[in-house]
């Protein structure tokens, strides 16, 4: 049955007199894996805060499962684009990912044998079982990554939010995190914001293109006069696969 999750009204919103936001109207539900792209600075991360209520909106409302954003969010799994944890503190990627089980238990109480066979199940998933016992400072980038994944899913939430979860990950580990998101979209909502149009158009099921305001939300395959609008200038796109598709370069 397809519900409302996340619905957006006429929401702005600046840091101090710049406007980063305006005037966004958004509908997500239950069964939708969208991919949000937009150039750097164009107010995606800035969005997701917006919806976790970790930031508050100069204008316009938001509602999480139909409650306020801060209510509403603990229904949500989220990947930061940039984590701020000190790579040198004494904690293993097993007490990383089962921290996201705070949330489900007292402060107090330890945690259970439920929230444990949850965290492993959450690191066999991200494929860093073998890794549950190592300091987080010894891991590689694309590691610490799943690392932080591993966490958000074992919060089981019904909606995820990850931004920019690719970076510092190979090309082959990429390719596999798509799959396993595709996957996993059949069990709940994802919102992906990334720069990497091409490889999540064979994954996502609706686009998102913002850059201040909303360009484009609909199917995958976007216009090159939305492209245009969005960055602003001639765009030049290259399709791998086959068939390659190089559309309209730059003019002089």
């Amino acid at each position: 049955m397809k519900n409302e999750i996340i619905k957006i009204e006429n929401l702005s919103f600046d840091y101090g007199d710049h406007r980063v936001l305006e005037n966004i109207n958004l509908n997500i539900y239950n069964d939708d894996f969208i991919g949000i792209i937009g150039p750097n600075g164009s107010g995606k991360s800035t969005l997701l805060k917006i919806i976790l209520g970790l930031l508050t909106p100069t204008e316009g409302r938001v509602f999480l499962f139909n409650k306020s954003p801060k209510e509403g969010r603990k229904y949500v799994g989220y990947v930061p684009q940039y984590a701020h944890i000190d790579r040198n503190f004494p904690i293993s990627v097993g007490q990383v990912v089962l921290s996201g089980r705070i949330g489900h238990t007292d402060f107090l109480r330890r945690y259970s044998k439920i929230d444990m066979d949850i965290a492993e199940n959450a690191m066999k998933i991200m494929g860093i079982s073998d890794l549950k016992n190592t300091q987080i400072g010894k891991l590689s980038g694309g590691q610490f990554q799943r690392t932080l994944i591993a966490r958000a899913l074992s919060t089981e939430p019904k909606l995820l939010l990850l931004d920019e979860p690719t970076a510092n990950i190979d090309i082959q580990a990429e390719t596999n995190f798509y799959d396993f998101l595709h996957k996993l979209s059949e069990k709940m909502a994802i919102v992906l914001v990334t720069h990497d149009t091409g490889a999540i158009s064979s994954h996502v099921k609706t686009i998102c293109c913002i850059n201040k305001t909303l360009y484009y939300h609909g199917e995958k395959s976007i216009s090159l006069d939305v492209f245009e609008k969005l960055y602003g200038c001639p765009v030049e796109l290259i399709g791998h696969g086959i068939p390659h598709r190089v559309l309209k370069e730059h003019e002089d």
